[in-house]
């Protein structure tokens, strides 16, 4: 893009201030979603709606005092917010909101940069905000900080693999990483498995295993319910931030549902048309004005964090191994067979292949596989029940938890004797017992 700078200089004001409401706003949005979902009424005092309650706890963050342990490593202390901040703002450069418009007669995207890797960029920038998580862990000299950024870690590790395996078959597909083009090509009518679609192409319906992994794995990447683990209350205090305070709690804060916001942008864009309208009001003259795109790409991210949010009210957390498990075992073979499947179904497509008894021939091959690998495996062996060990659980001086196929000794149910009655000296108000 050629934009003259006090046009990117606009855009990227505009941006900011955008995301800056549409954060108070969101804040806002799950308190009272969340209250409609448990029967109660959420914030309602402060402003009409209470929508001024989200920004009076901004403001108290703001000015709140800001406490630095003496144990921390200051620099790396303060550096980690600013890095997750930074990254949280720096996604959305590539993020299109609209199509070509004219602003003060320069044409232009409603988009900061239209890059041709623009996704690469998305996932560069979504990786290296996982620092800003790490380094608040290492930097806090807390044991629960530094679990909770160590979960971070490993749950970005787990859970990225899945979510770029997810986005390879939108590749395939649209043949672009630009997420302008990306957007233009589900406007368009496109053949798919040898037949024409004449609707809009969006890509959620033809790839619904890739859409469903990404939308999995946008909730692990965000550290959401129910796999927010990494600042899970009941086991890490705060996890990475439990020693942050004020304005650097705020950046955390203020990052956490930009990054929400992040990934439903992306899933809107790459799978759910982005700022092209729903069908069937494509079909109505001027409501595919590129001026009303930003309508229409809000509405849609609206409703992936209305998705967060009963997420949220409705499941309770994962445990750590099957968070973990539910990555490695489930989500990554899935893409990696979800990506061959298209990579062959687009090759045989480009060389004319599929076509006639072919098509139904390669079809039912894939079917019988998929069959075949879900019925017909070997069922493992079932060991013999065995008694469980004794666990003695302050062998090491520690109290553990007792592992699969242990189990902590019985004890006796004592009953602790009763208290002697109270002579009546003990009764007065000045006796001694």
């Amino acid at each position: 893009m050629n934009d003259p700078w006090w046009l990117v200089l606009i855009k990227v004001v505009v941006l900011f201030v955008v995301l800056l409401l549409w954060t108070i706003f969101n804040v806002w949005y799950e308190r009272r979603l969340v209250g409609k979902m448990q029967h109660r009424l959420g914030p309602i005092m402060n402003g009409p709606f209470g929508l001024l309650q989200a920004l009076a706890d901004g403001m108290k963050l703001l000015i709140k005092e800001d406490f630095i342990p003496s144990m921390v490593d200051r620099v790396l202390f303060v550096l980690a917010p600013i890095i997750a901040g930074t990254a949280a703002f720096t996604a959305w450069a590539v993020i299109p909101f609209g199509g070509e418009v004219e602003i003060f007669g320069v044409k232009t995207y409603l988009q900061l940069a239209d890059l041709p890797v623009g996704v690469l960029v998305l996932l560069a920038v979504t990786s290296i905000g996982i620092y800003g998580f790490v380094l608040a862990g290492w930097a806090s000299n807390s044991p629960y900080s530094l679990l909770g950024g160590l979960r971070s870690s490993a749950q970005m590790i787990s859970y990225e693999i899945g979510m770029g395996l997810s986005l390879v078959s939108v590749f395939l597909f649209s043949g672009s990483m630009s997420t302008h083009t990306i957007v233009e090509a589900q406007r368009n009518e496109v053949v798919f498995f040898g037949y024409h679609t004449t609707l809009q192409s969006w890509y959620w319906l033809m790839m619904l295993p890739a859409f469903v992994v990404y939308v999995i794995s946008m909730v692990g990447e965000t550290n959401r319910a129910p796999f927010d683990l990494p600042e899970a209350e009941s086991e890490l205090v705060s996890g990475y931030i439990t020693e942050y305070s004020g304005f650097k709690y705020a950046i955390y804060f203020l990052a956490e549902y930009i990054n929400m916001a992040t990934v439903s942008a992306i899933a809107t864009t790459l799978f759910v048309g982005g700022y092209l309208p729903f069908w069937p009001l494509n079909l109505v003259p001027g409501l595919d004005n590129p001026w009303l795109g930003p309508i229409w790409f809000a509405v849609k991210v609206q409703l992936f964090i209305s998705l967060f949010v009963w997420l949220r009210g409705t499941l309770p957390r994962f445990r750590y191994d099957q968070f973990m498990s539910l990555g490695w075992k489930a989500l990554i073979p899935i893409s990696l067979v979800w990506v061959a499947l298209v990579a062959t179904f687009r090759g045989l497509g480009n060389a004319g292949l599929l076509q006639g008894p072919l098509l139904y021939l390669v079809i039912g091959v894939v079917v019988l596989g998929l069959l075949v690998f879900a019925f017909v495996g070997e069922k493992p062996e079932v060991p013999p029940p065995t008694r469980p060990t004794v666990l003695d659980a302050f062998a090491g001086g520690y109290p553990v938890p007792p592992m699969p196929g242990q189990a902590l000794p019985e004890f006796s149910n004592v009953v602790a004797p009763a208290p002697a009655e109270l002579t009546d000296v003990d009764q007065t108000s000045g006796g001694e017992s």
